[in-house]
């Protein structure tokens, strides 16, 4: 009999058709939890020491990349950091909802009064990297180091260190990286279930891993994905309602996934306006942090490991 389990490092069984119950706290049914992504004045860009300009999530259908600065696509993620930030952050403010910042280090520091308004209100930080690059190919000792540098920037611009971690753009170095700095209560760099576990892939220590959300996401508003917000508002719902209703017998996670320059455009931050509306209607909802999550998984079920 063959056995393809055998030193294979993937697990695709985690919690299989019993998947525990995370108790979230007052008994809530599902566990909501936003992000938004704050990565602008990172991005690959000459500016930056880079070979070429960035061509990934902006309103731009496939732009070329530029071995020169790419002006359009420069001022297309200018729009988060300028405008697009502060609009996602006070409609949540006027919510009372939480939301986890993945702050990109570079990013942040270019931004002083984002980091100065993020530490006077307390926001949950995850690191999000140093910055905001593919790192799949790039050294492991550059990647190591980029990693003690977004510590170091997000501790000094914000004044506390991020207890998370989320490249996105990660590579299969990372997060035996992340684990061996120390830390860390958790990384992000998953998207395989709707629950936290244990990674099965670290020996050394217990390791929670929190996934993430690429499909209740707005980078799906760009091209050949949702084209106007009502389409993004029906996908989050219908999420929302499918997770609520296992919740009556299996609570699970929802993440929900924001970037600055995409959902902070008029046209599409009116999605999310809706959806909060609906969502604030429950009240067997827990809106947390990725930290409160984390805390939560460590306290109640370290014992476990799928």
């Amino acid at each position: 009999m063959y056995d393809f389990n055998k030193n294979y490092p993937r697990d695709l069984i985690g919690y299989g058709n019993n998947p525990v119950n995370p108790k979230w706290p007052n008994n809530a049914k599902i566990a909501l939890q936003f992000v938004l992504n704050y990565e602008e004045g990172a991005e690959n860009s000459i500016l930056h020491g880079d070979e070429a300009s960035e061509v990934f999530l902006s309103d731009m259908a496939n732009p070329q990349a530029f071995k020169a600065r790419h002006k359009s696509i420069e001022s297309l993620y200018e729009y988060g950091s300028r405008v697009g930030v502060w609009r996602v952050l006070e409609l949540f403010k006027a919510y009372n909802i939480p939301v986890t910042i993945f702050a990109v280090a570079m990013a942040i520091a270019r931004n002083p009064k984002l980091a100065e308004y993020l530490a006077k209100n307390n926001y949950d930080i995850c690191s999000h990297g140093y910055r905001w690059i593919n790192y799949q190919n790039i050294d492991k000792s550059i990647e190591e180091d980029h990693l003690y540098k977004s510590i170091e920037i997000l501790e000094q611009m914000i004044g506390k260190r991020p207890l998370g971690w989320y490249t996105g753009r990660d590579s299969v170095n990372t997060r035996e990286l992340v684990v061996k700095e120390g830390g860390f209560l958790y990384d992000s760099d998953a998207y395989n279930d709707d629950l936290p576990y244990f990674s099965p892939e670290i020996t050394s220590k217990k390791h929670l891993v929190i996934p993430y959300t690429m499909d209740n996401n707005d980078m799906r508003f760009l091209p050949n994905g949702f084209s106007y917000s009502q389409e993004f508002y029906e996908y989050l719902k219908d999420s929302f309602d499918t997770l609520y209703e296992e919740g009556k017998t299996s609570p699970k996670m929802m993440s929900i996934g924001m970037h600055c320059r995409i959902l902070g455009r008029p046209g599409k931050i009116a999605a999310m306006k809706k959806f909060l509306d609906y969502v604030s209607g429950f009240d067997d909802v827990w809106f947390c942090t990725r930290e409160q999550v984390a805390r939560h998984w460590i306290n109640n079920f370290s014992e476990l490991k799928i």
